[in-house]
């Protein structure tokens, strides 16, 4: 069984209380605008990393991560980006991907907007985990935490981190 923190849109801000979620989880999945690479240094720290880069990010942390990742956690196969839309609106580059090998968790950020949703058509399901981080136009700060074990997604748990300009805890 493995125990996954998911989040995005960090946007260069991280605090202890998404450093205390990822001390718990056996690996942190970052879908990307993570800002400084501090940010991913810290969680380094608590736990094993899985990141991609997104559209805000620079060099050093495209050096650092890939646009796409693409794996096998357990029995599930993931494939995480940062802009990838959602069921009935992906990206079209990334809507024929999908057609063609289908995952069975697809991951993406980028709009801020929490979503965890069922693609019937694809036998696929999307998770965005909304934005952590502090910048953007979300109202509040939120992040996912789930399981995966013997090929299944369990015990998926809406992680709400407070309103967006409030950075204490």
């Amino acid at each position: 069984m493995m125990k996954i923190l998911l989040l995005s849109d960090t946007h260069s801000y991280i605090d202890d209380r998404i450093l205390s979620h990822a001390e718990k989880a056996d690996e942190v999945w970052h879908a990307g605008d993570i800002g400084k690479v501090e940010v991913t240094d810290q969680i380094k720290q608590v736990s094993q990393l899985r990141a991609v880069y997104g559209n805000i990010d620079g060099e050093e942390i495209r050096r650092e991560f890939p646009l796409h990742q693409k794996f096998n956690c357990d029995g599930i196969k993931v494939w995480m980006t940062h802009i990838g839309g959602y069921p009935k609106r992906y990206v079209p580059s990334i809507h024929e991907a999908l057609q063609q090998q289908p995952p069975d968790l697809f991951i993406s950020g980028h709009s801020h907007i929490l979503k965890v949703m069922r693609d019937q058509n694809l036998k696929l399901m999307h998770m965005n985990p909304g934005a952590a981080g502090v910048h953007g136009f979300h109202k509040e700060r939120t992040m996912l935490s789930f399981e995966i074990c013997e090929a299944k997604l369990k015990n998926l748990q809406l992680i709400k981190l407070g309103l967006r300009g409030k950075t204490s805890l």
